[in-house]
């Protein structure tokens, strides 16, 4: 790996970001959000490899990909309003059309590159391909995992603030009614992750982003999702019910398991 790589990305990084600043209030509270969101996910990762046994040049290439990984979130939004997919491009192929335009893993090796080019393309998969392993398999899930980890926090803290100060493309719009739907709490009880095509309300994406604990990879994730709490305060937001009892009892039943 090039010397100095890692704080060559982190300069393009900042610098990037600064070309999409504008006078939009509501487009600033949108880009501010996935700036912090990409430093959150960098520290996270790291946490994660180091305690992996990642160092050296193995360590600054998660970091790498935690820096990059989302990196196509500014033209998304620019483009489109909006941090739905659906309603615009796969976010993480738009992050990788963006590494490629602007040439940044020139210093890498080729298996360096691959790395980063496959853990950043697939970072938001619903599942990963049976075809990634090795080591490349490693750093795709350690990004998945720093990743949820922040996402969490996110959307409590999103949720905490008052509807004119909340980053606008960071609400799915679904409605805000008192309701669980069944078949979301069914996957729940199976121990599976929560597909998008489920949700009907905000309480579903709640569980959805519960749902996220059974994709965990490693045992410091599952210690940092309940010492940091927004689980928990995800949770506390859900209407109660006994299904909806049991499926939490569920999803903590496994974060306890699996802590380290």
């Amino acid at each position: 790996m090039q010397d100095g790589k890692l704080c060559e990305l982190e300069d393009w990084f900042t610098d990037y970001c600064r070309t999409f600043e504008n006078d939009d209030e509501s487009a600033v509270r949108n880009y501010t959000l996935k700036e912090l969101h990409t430093g959150k996910v960098r520290a996270n990762i790291r946490l994660l490899a180091e305690a992996a046994g990642l160092s050296g040049d193995r360590l600054d290439l998660a970091e790498m990909v935690g820096l990059l990984h989302d990196v196509g979130r500014f033209e998304q939004y620019r483009n489109y309003r909006t941090f739905q997919d659906s309603k615009s491009e796969n976010h993480a192929a738009l992050s990788v059309k963006v590494i490629r335009d602007n040439r940044l893993l020139e210093g890498l090796t080729k298996e360096e590159a691959a790395i980063i080019l496959q853990a950043v393309g697939l970072h938001n998969a619903f599942k990963i391909p049976a075809s990634v392993t090795g080591e490349q398999r490693l750093y795709l899930n350690l990004i998945r995992d720093a990743d949820k980890l922040d996402i969490w926090r996110v959307f409590v803290d999103q949720s905490s603030l008052p509807d004119n100060e909340q980053a606008s493309a960071a609400n799915l719009g679904f409605p805000d009614l008192p309701d669980c739907s069944p078949e979301v709490l069914e996957v729940i009880g199976r121990r599976q992750m929560v597909e998008l095509s489920l949700l009907r309300t905000v309480n579903d994406f709640r569980l959805l982003q519960l749902s996220w604990v059974f994709d965990l990879h490693f045992p410091d994730s599952f210690r940092l999702a309940k010492e940091r709490g927004d689980l928990a305060r995800l949770a506390a937001k859900l209407p109660y019910s006994p299904n909806v009892e049991r499926s939490l009892r569920t999803v903590w039943d496994v974060l306890s398991s699996r802590c380290c």
